[in-house]
């Protein structure tokens, strides 16, 4: 821990619900932790007492995570505080470590749940290897320990050549963001492409080309989507990005819930088409070294834009529809994004 000797205490408070964050929950009673099931106990145990580490449990917390870290920043005194989060908050929590109060972090970093207790410990306790309690062997091997946590956390989540989230985490994220907006009247649109004449580039320059378009296209696109958007490489040179955003305020009554939630569909995808109209421009501009003097202005892709509530409800059928859409703009001749649910088809038509 980056602490001095005089704070540490290898205790932790832990914050929230523990059956939304552990496989193990009971296990956590076990560890050196003060669980707290509300904020007005957290903020009292912070302020009486020396904890190494804070770690909080997002679920249930998610509207007041942001006045919570405010709260713990002011009485933490020196101790760390991390985020305990479901995939779909995955976004919500990296905004959370990448910001700050009063130029001081308001957390410094999160966990993907479900998680076993002692992985949990073992990565707060240790997250340098540095000695806190214990022997310089029992340190190296908590360091270990973690090192292989985050390795295998990125080899089950991440595309290598890109850094873009692999497919198994965008259908287990899109899984959960759907499931989530559902039950809460929120708002999900997926985007689907791939590279036109990919296999050419890459049969005719080779594959650092092909590799090479492929970073550029990531790059682009995380520039051009918003923060909390996931953006992911599925497979070759198939990319899909989820867009959503919190859910709606929910009216009374049957019939203006069902209205409300229709509206709030029906908003979504100008957002979205707005993001992949101002990717195709930058593709449009980017210069491939690589493909020599030819390189500059070549790239374009063909792409399916689908939104939860157009006759998708389930992440399956969201897939489907938007793979249906992809096809169609390939076959009506490519350089061109098709939207689900809309006469026009082509975005390049929708102001």
């Amino acid at each position: 821990m980056r602490l001095g000797s005089d704070s540490y205490t290898g205790k932790i408070l832990l914050i929230g619900d523990v059956s939304r964050a552990f496989l193990d929950a009971e296990a956590v009673r076990e560890l050196p932790c003060q669980v707290t099931a509300n904020m007005p106990e957290a903020l009292d145990a912070a302020s009486k007492n020396d904890f190494s580490a804070i770690a909080i449990v997002m679920s249930g917390l998610s509207s007041k995570l942001n006045l919570v870290l405010k709260a713990l920043s002011e009485v933490k005194a020196g101790a760390r505080i991390f985020l305990l989060a479901q995939m779909w908050e995955e976004p919500i929590a990296m905004q959370f470590v990448n910001d700050s109060f009063d130029h001081v972090r308001v957390a410094d970093d999160y966990l993907i749940c479900p998680l076993r207790a002692k992985q949990f410990y073992d990565f707060i306790m240790f997250p340098d290897g540095k000695e806190a309690a214990g022997t310089a062997t029992q340190a190296a091997v908590d360091d270990t320990l973690v090192k292989k946590i985050r390795h295998l956390e990125k080899l089950a989540t991440e595309d290598d050549l890109t850094g873009l989230k692999n497919r198994r985490y965008i259908k287990e994220f899109s899984r959960q963001i759907i499931e989530r907006a559902m039950k809460e009247n929120g708002r999900v649109t997926l985007l689907i492409f791939d590279i036109d004449n990919f296999k050419h580039y890459n049969d005719v320059y080779g594959h650092s080309a092909g590799d090479e378009i492929l970073k550029q296209a990531a790059v682009l696109m995380r520039r051009c989507c918003r923060s909390h958007d996931v953006v992911g490489r599925i497979g070759g040179d198939e990319f899909a990005v989820v867009f959503w955003d919190e859910p709606q305020p929910k009216s009374t009554g049957v019939a203006a819930e069902s209205s409300e939630r229709r509206s709030a569909m029906a908003q979504h995808p100008k957002e979205a088409i707005s993001v992949a109209k101002r990717f195709q421009k930058e593709l449009g501009k980017a210069e491939l070294h690589l493909l020599g003097p030819e390189g500059k202005g070549v790239l374009t892709i063909s792409g399916g834009l689908a939104s939860l509530g157009n006759g998708c409800s389930t992440v399956q059928e969201l897939f489907e529809q938007t793979d249906k859409a992809l096809l169609e703009a390939k076959r009506s001749g490519k350089n061109r994004i098709y939207l689900v649910g809309r006469p026009e088809g082509n975005i390049a038509d929708v102001e």
